[in-house]
C-alpha cells in the first residue's frame, strides 16, 4: 500500500468489504513509544443498525477497528468485516 499522509485521511468514509458504509474516521490510535498503528476510531453511521457491526466500541460509541482490517484507501477505507 503506498503512503498517505494522516491529514488525508481525517473524515473520510469508512466501508466494509461487504459494502456496507460504516461511518466516518474520526482518529487513529498509536503507540507514541514505537509509532504503530493500533485502531481506526470510526463515527458510526446513523442509518446503522447497532448490532450490524461486530467492532469493539470506545466510551463515546465509536468503532474500534484494527488496522491490520484496512485492505484499501482510495475513496474510501475499506476494511475487513
Amino acid at each position: 500500500m503506498a503512503d498517505i499522509l494522516a491529514e488525508n485521511l481525517s473524515g473520510k468514509a469508512v466501508m466494509g468489504s461487504d459494502g456496507t458504509e460504516l461511518g466516518m474516521l474520526y482518529n487513529i490510535t498509536m503507540n507514541l513509544k514505537t509509532g504503530a498503528l493500533h485502531d481506526l476510531l470510526v463515527q458510526p453511521n446513523e442509518e446503522l443498525a447497532p448490532g450490524r457491526v461486530a467492532f469493539d466500541r470506545d466510551e463515546r460509541g465509536r468503532f474500534r477497528i484494527p488496522v491490520n482490517r484496512v485492505q484499501a484507501v482510495k475513496d474510501y477505507i475499506v476494511v475487513q468485516r
